[in-house]
């Protein structure tokens, strides 16, 4: 590729195991978030030959289904020599999982693959590649990357940039200022809507969509269902059904333009099916369909908490515990932890809320409260008070200490 590119280690740590594996590499995430450069820089450390197709560029417009992509495959592969092929948004291309198939079959091919949504692993790839296939989720950049691509230091200048502007790999193009990056993050925002819900999902009612993602940024962090949006609609005389609003939030997370967590029981381990909280996987683009506002900052601090939990691999779920909520609980293999998230410890009410739930549940998993308090530190019978700076990148400012 001979491209300059601002590398991003913990996907080359994720991918390394399995380069050169008859194991398909498949790299999902909303679009702009850094796949296409994480797979070019793949490519550009391998040395045998390199089938590299791109389906954003226009000289590739040609590869519509699988026969095309067959044909295209077979013209650039060199006789008994294996092969990297990579393919870039390859849910352009009707029915790619039929060769795909063929070529981790036929042992000639080291196949690396992105896409922009989350109904490619319930395609027949999945049911037909079983054990065949690794997913590795590309995120935004996480605040420890942000402050490497804009070579900032890790305090609370940098941390108010990277809450304003989120945490697209293409804003280290761009001076860090309204017009400029919410001009970006505008038609990033329109890319992402119409390629992967309009047109992916065939939406009919293009309104109701816009006035649903500005429920959701305006909602950020509080618990909805489709009958308390459809009813908020009625109130603005819109009438659709809660299975529709259901269709279009689905459309939504799968584009991963938002992340739907759910709710636990954390006594029972029960998943509440009803009740959700929805998050951004970039404030850069929630701010970009309503203005940051300072009071929105607990809000914004609970996302920033709930990216960092899915970039270091955790499921995450929010807590209940009989009327209580913990903010976030998370799990990873046979680990779990316990978070709350508050913008300041600001009278001993407001600890005691904060703490009291952690203190309650009946295990001796890790628990933490992060917050913006200038004093945060130590803890308080066991449980670590951390603040968000540490929290999003460690006390050494290069690392969590969730690793």
């Amino acid at each position: 590729m001979n491209k300059t590119f601002v590398p991003r280690p913990k996907y080359f740590a994720r991918v390394a195991p399995y380069v050169g594996k008859d194991v398909i590499k498949i790299f999902t995430g909303q679009r702009r978030v850094g796949k296409s450069y994480i797979m070019m820089q793949i490519a550009d450390t391998l040395k045998q030959n390199i089938i590299y197709i791109d389906k954003e560029k226009y000289e590739y417009d040609f590869i519509k289904n699988y026969h095309d992509l067959a044909k295209y495959i077979a013209s650039k592969t060199k006789n008994h020599t294996k092969s990297s092929l990579f393919i870039d948004e390859v849910q352009e291309i009707e029915g790619f999982e039929k060769i795909l198939r063929d070529c981790a079959n036929s042992g000639m091919y080291d196949i690396y693959i992105s896409g922009s949504n989350s109904e490619l692993l319930s395609s027949d790839l999945a049911g037909k590649l079983s054990g065949r296939y690794v997913e590795i989720p590309v995120h935004a950049l996480s605040f420890d990357e942000f402050l490497a691509f804009h070579k900032l230091s890790k305090d609370l200048d940098s941390l108010e940039k990277y809450i304003r502007y989120g945490g697209l790999p293409y804003l280290v193009n761009l001076k860090l200022e309204d017009i400029q990056v919410f001009g970006y993050l505008n038609n990033v925002f329109d890319a992402v809507i119409l390629k992967d819900v309009v047109s992916r999902f065939e939406v009919r009612n293009v309104n109701f969509l816009g006035r649903l993602i500005e429920y959701l940024a305006d909602n950020l962090g509080s618990l909805v269902s489709a009958k308390k949006i459809s009813d908020f609609l009625k109130s603005q005389n819109i009438n659709l059904s809660p299975n529709t609003v259901l269709n279009y939030l689905s459309f939504l997370t799968s584009s991963f333009f938002v992340s739907k967590c759910q709710r636990i029981d954390i006594i029972g381990k029960k998943i509440f099916e009803i009740g959700e909280k929805y998050y951004f996987e970039d404030l850069g683009l929630r701010h970009s369909i309503i203005n940051y506002k300072q009071v929105d900052i607990n809000k914004i601090l609970e996302n920033l908490v709930y990216s960092k939990l899915l970039d270091l691999g955790y499921k995450v779920y929010i807590g209940q515990m009989g009327n209580n909520e913990v903010d976030f609980v998370a799990e990873r293999a046979n680990e779990r932890i316990y978070v709350q998230v508050a913008y300041l410890i600001s009278s001993n009410k407001v600890r005691e809320r904060e703490f009291e739930n952690l203190l309650n549940i009946p295990d001796n998993f890790r628990k933490y409260v992060v917050t913006m308090d200038k004093m945060a530190g130590g803890s308080v019978q066991g449980i670590t008070h951390m603040h968000i700076l540490d929290f999003l990148c460690g006390p050494e400012g290069n690392r969590t200490p969730f690793l």
